[in-house]
């Protein structure tokens, strides 16, 4: 009786610790999701995998853009990096909000937090100053909107869901232009840098 109690107890040690480990709002909203599918009895009705990761994805990137512009806004030294900020605060405000009821709709659960990276990268952000804040903001934003429109490009040429093709196809201009401005506001931020290390 003893040893049934113990190895009882040590699968729910177990089990919690697992949990522990993915305590993440991305993971939390896939496995949510997941779970739903599971329960849903009309087949039919469900939606693809694909198209739904894509829109927890989005959900999760448009966030971190919100809230590393409002930072950018904030502590950006250059002219271009704070417009930019202001910039992404405000458009990607208005789709997130697009894409919430869009989720709501759909009843696919969306993170309601920052995920692991992107608080990282605030953490990352909110210790830098000046110039190395212009860079290091610029250069992340490159990266990220090149990766977006990979993605936005492919949830528009191959998401099932009708709704969800379109939302990506409406997005991928703004992100086209919001990396033009980024690369702009990159190299404007790392020719700065380069006079200051001359002198």
């Amino acid at each position: 009786m003893k040893k049934l109690f113990l190895t009882g107890l040590m699968a729910v040690i177990f089990l919690a610790a697992c949990e522990n480990k993915k305590n993440d709002s991305v993971s939390e909203a896939e496995k949510a999701n997941e779970q739903k599918m599971k329960d849903s009895t009309t087949m039919a009705m469900m939606l693809d995998k694909a198209d739904e990761e894509f829109v927890v994805k989005a959900a999760a990137g448009g966030m971190e853009e919100v809230e590393l512009g409002k930072l950018a806004n904030e502590k950006g030294q250059l002219k271009e990096v704070k417009e930019f900020g202001e910039h992404m605060v405000k458009q990607h405000s208005m789709a997130n909000e697009e894409l919430k009821a869009l989720a709501m709709k759909k009843k696919i659960t969306i993170p309601d937090s920052l995920d692991m990276d992107a608080k990282k990268t605030k953490e990352e952000l909110m210790k830098l100053k000046g110039r190395e804040f212009d860079k290091k903001y610029m250069n992340g934003m490159v990266d990220d909107h090149k990766k977006d429109i990979s993605e936005f490009e492919n949830a528009a040429n191959n998401a099932k869901d009708p709704e969800i093709k379109a939302f990506a196809e409406k997005a991928l201009p703004m992100l086209r232009e919001h990396l033009q401005m980024a690369q702009i506001a990159d190299s404007l931020a790392k020719a700065e840098n380069k006079g200051k290390k001359k002198m």
